[in-house]
């Protein structure tokens, strides 16, 4: 049997950055796989930060789910509509077929659109320590199944109707969130903005609100407030298994700086941070020595060792995300970056 050839990426440990909140508390070091060299004392810079304030960079995982939605044929709106309303009612019995598909998978909500005479159903399930990507669409093709047997009116049209949204940047998944929803914030104290990030609080916030909120209109963004999440999350899910194509998802999100009693008050709030501690991806050798060494092979209840991978993701996306900021309230500093890591 021949070997899998493989694509080695440039991978180095960066930090510690302090954490404390739900999901993960301490100094931890991150993963980050990347070819993009500058992208290490940029984080490092960050988490650098977060050690000079005692309680250090506060992470909030406020939701999680993972979704797949259906897509069926009606005989009209109205039709579809029924259905919707029936398919409410009847939770209990969509739960139990979600239930023999998985010993983890649980069906916890339930969305619709109806365009014309097609019916789009989102299935949102919670999927324990994996991203759940499989989990959702196995106990979403038993639901269609179950469902065209409970209204034998449907007819089948496709096991994703794009509803999901899977990979692909959208409202809807801003909204509703899809993956780890976390929230990374932290008070920095003005003299360590002027000392270690050669900036100020009013002007790390006067680029966030120019750059990242207005540019991001005019430049009709969805729900991307951000200067460079994937960057991050890009490097930080290669460094762990996990599938990189959902940076799509992930660079959605929003950064906020705020001075605030003369300090900056600077947040990042990640919507979709999609990670998995188990599942396809982790079974090579680098991926369970990074898992391990994160802390995250620990023996948690269910779902909490994924919830502390999204937790560090998004810290990693937060302490890349000041530095950048800060780097680029001064003229020529960001390029100088580039060319003395890059050359």
């Amino acid at each position: 049997m021949t070997e899998t050839p493989t694509a080695p990426v440039p991978l180095r440990w960066v930090g510690p950055i302090r954490v404390s909140g739900n999901a993960v508390t301490g100094e931890i070091e991150v993963p980050l796989a990347t070819y993009e060299s500058p992208l290490w004392p940029s984080v490092r810079r960050g988490a650098r930060i977060t050690r000079l304030v005692d309680d250090g960079l506060r992470t909030t995982v406020v939701d999680e789910r993972m979704s797949r939605s259906v897509l069926f044929e009606t005989t009209g709106a109205e039709h579809a509509l029924r259905v919707s309303l029936e398919l409410a009612d009847r939770m209990h019995e969509a739960r139990e077929v979600v239930s023999s598909t998985s010993r983890f998978a649980r069906l916890i909500d339930v969305h619709h659109q109806i365009a014309g005479d097609l019916l789009f159903v989102r299935f949102e399930f919670s999927t324990g320590d994996a991203s759940g990507h499989n989990m959702a669409t196995l106990a979403s093709d038993r639901l269609m199944g179950w469902m065209l047997e409970t209204w034998p009116d449907l007819a089948y049209e496709s096991i994703s109707g794009n509803y999901c949204s899977d990979k692909k940047a959208t409202a809807v998944n801003g909204i509703l969130g899809r993956g780890k929803n976390v929230v990374t914030q932290m008070r920095i104290p003005r003299a360590v903005v002027e000392k270690q990030l050669r900036s100020t609080p009013e002007a790390i916030a006067r680029l966030n609100t120019r750059k990242n909120l207005v540019g991001t209109i005019l430049a009709g963004g969805l729900r991307s407030a951000n200067a460079h999440y994937a960057n991050m999350l890009l490097a930080y899910y290669l460094a762990t298994g996990q599938d990189a194509a959902n940076i799509v998802e992930g660079s959605q999100g929003i950064t906020q700086a705020e001075v605030r009693d003369g300090d900056l008050e600077f947040s990042c709030t990640l919507p979709n941070v999609i990670v998995g501690s188990v599942g396809n991806g982790k079974g090579l050798g680098f991926v369970e020595e990074n898992l391990d060494r994160l802390g995250c092979r620990e023996d948690r209840e269910p779902g909490a060792n994924a919830r502390r991978l999204a937790a560090l993701a998004a810290a990693s996306v937060w302490c890349g995300e000041l530095s950048l900021l800060a780097a680029q309230t001064n003229p020529g500093e960001l390029m100088a970056a580039h060319v003395k890591f890059e050359r």
